[in-house]
């Protein structure tokens, strides 16, 4: 394994320190990610992409509030549901997320990221970010974050102006209008399923 990366795989853990102010607490999170991805020491291997993935996605439970990102993205369905519906909910939905994230971030290949601007209000804040694309087009990415246990954590992202929230919000309540809730929920299963089938290579257990 490569020595950048072990030390990052070791760190992954870390919490972002209370003192850190959300745009802080974004480049400091990302930054880690980044590195990761980046690291050239490290050889290509199966198992090292394992460790790599199993790192980003501590780093990813740091920086996200998947929790409450899973509550406004059913928003009025989720007073309906039980202590362990939700707990169920969440664990589908942060892995469906977490999934999302590493596959985005695997793509990277180098893009400059700035950070523009941070805006606090309260236990609320937006961090305003830009990526240059190898096209040279820009690429809005908003944080929005809230104070949780004195940490800030992000729980919704506007790209280009689009919030991811709304957008799931909007899908699921479609589901759930039309079908229902189960049909959402075994939709949810039947995801995680076929991802884990496809990380073990195929192999049904």
């Amino acid at each position: 394994m490569g020595k950048t990366l072990a030390a990052w795989i070791m760190m992954a853990g870390a919490v972002a320190a209370p003192s850190m102010g959300p745009r802080e607490t974004v480049e400091t999170m990302v930054g880690r990610v980044v590195t990761l991805v980046q690291d050239i020491d490290a050889p290509k291997s199966e198992s090292l992409a394992a460790d790599r993935r199993t790192a980003i996605r501590k780093l990813a439970r740091e920086l996200f509030d998947f929790e409450e990102v899973t509550r406004r993205t059913l928003s009025r369905h989720w007073a309906a549901r039980s202590a362990d519906e939700r707990a169920e909910f969440v664990a589908l939905f942060t892995d469906l997320l977490e999934r999302s994230y590493i596959n985005r971030v695997e793509a990277y290949a180098g893009e400059t990221i700035t950070y523009s601007a941070e805006a606090i209000d309260a236990g609320y804040a937006t961090v305003r970010s830009k990526i240059l694309t190898d096209r040279r087009n820009d690429i809005t990415l908003d944080y929005r974050l809230h104070l949780r246990e004195g940490r800030w954590r992000v729980y919704d992202l506007q790209i280009d102006g689009v919030s991811f929230v709304s957008t799931y919000r909007s899908q699921f309540d479609r589901i759930i209008q039309s079908e229902s809730y189960t049909a959402l929920l075994e939709r949810m299963r039947k995801k995680s399923f076929e991802a884990n089938v496809a990380e073990r290579g195929g192999k049904k257990l």
